[in-house]
C-alpha cells in the first residue's frame, strides 16, 4: 500500500504560487520606505518623477531660455528651446548651419550660449567675398534665410582657419551678437571647443505659437570639405 501522503485540493491551494512571495517581499519593502516618508506612497512617486528628470535633462534633453536677441528672427528672447544632448554622443560631430549651445566659460565668459555653427575643424572662414558674403573653404555662403533683415553677414572683416576639434560660431542677428569674431584675440581666439557643446538645440517649446522644428541650415550645404579633410 502507497503510504506517502497525497495532497488534497486544500494543500494544494494554501501553497503560494510562483513568485508570490518575492511580490510580497517588494511590496513589504515599498511599504517600510514610505512608512518614514512624509506623504508616502505620493511623496515617492513624486521622488521617483523628480530622479527621472533629472535624468532626461542631464543626459538626454535640457531646455534653454533664450537671453539676448543674438539668434533673432529664429529665436526671440524669452523663447525656450530644447536642446539635444544626445546629438553629438556616439561619434557625431557638430555641422555647419546647426544652432549649438555650449559652455562659454574662458573664451566668451561665464555662462552658457546658444549661436550657429559656421565652421568646423579645418575649415577657412573669410569675410567677406566681393559682394559681402562669408566664404567658407572658397565657397560663398548666401545666409539670408536667417539672417536678421537689414543685418550684413558681418561688419568686421576676418580670415580664420579653425583647429581640428573646434567650431567658428556666429549669431543670425549679427549686428547685437558677440560672438567668434568679438573674441578672435581671446584665449582660444574666437573658437569653441567640440568638447563644450552641450547639445544642438532642436525645438522651440515656448511661447506655444512660436513652437517648431529647428533644422540644420542648407545654406552650408554646397560648401566643400577642408583640404585634408577624410570623409
Amino acid at each position: 500500500m502507497d503510504t506517502e501522503a497525497q495532497p488534497t485540493e486544500r494543500d494544494r491551494s494554501s501553497r503560494p504560487a510562483p513568485g508570490a512571495a518575492e511580490g510580497r517581499s517588494r511590496f513589504a519593502l515599498v511599504s517600510r520606505i514610505t512608512e518614514g516618508l512624509p506623504g508616502g506612497r505620493i511623496s515617492l512617486a513624486l521622488l521617483f518623477c523628480l530622479v527621472f528628470l533629472l535624468l532626461i535633462s542631464t543626459f538626454v534633453v535640457r531646455p534653454f531660455q533664450i537671453p539676448s536677441g543674438s539668434m533673432e528672427n529664429g529665436l526671440r528672447i524669452g523663447d525656450r528651446v530644447l536642446v539635444n544632448r544626445l546629438a553629438y554622443r556616439f561619434g557625431a560631430e557638430p555641422r555647419r548651419g546647426d544652432v549649438v549651445v555650449f559652455d562659454g566659460t574662458g573664451y566668451f565668459g561665464d555662462g552658457d550660449y546658444i549661436k550657429r555653427v559656421v565652421g568646423v575643424g579645418g575649415d577657412h572662414v573669410v569675410c567677406c567675398d566681393k559682394v559681402g558674403r562669408i566664404e567658407v573653404n572658397g565657397r560663398s555662403v548666401d545666409e539670408s534665410g536667417f539672417l536678421y533683415p537689414g543685418d550684413s553677414p558681418s561688419s568686421v572683416s576676418f580670415d580664420v582657419e579653425v583647429p581640428d576639434g573646434a567650431l567658428f560660431v556666429l549669431g543670425d542677428h549679427r549686428s547685437v551678437s558677440s560672438d567668434s569674431r568679438n573674441h578672435l584675440g581671446s584665449p582660444g581666439g574666437g573658437m569653441i571647443p567640440v568638447d563644450d557643446v552641450l547639445g544642438r538645440a532642436d525645438w522651440i517649446i515656448w511661447p506655444a505659437g512660436h513652437a517648431t522644428r529647428l533644422q540644420r541650415s542648407v545654406a552650408y550645404a554646397r560648401v566643400p570639405a577642408a583640404e585634408g579633410a577624410h570623409g
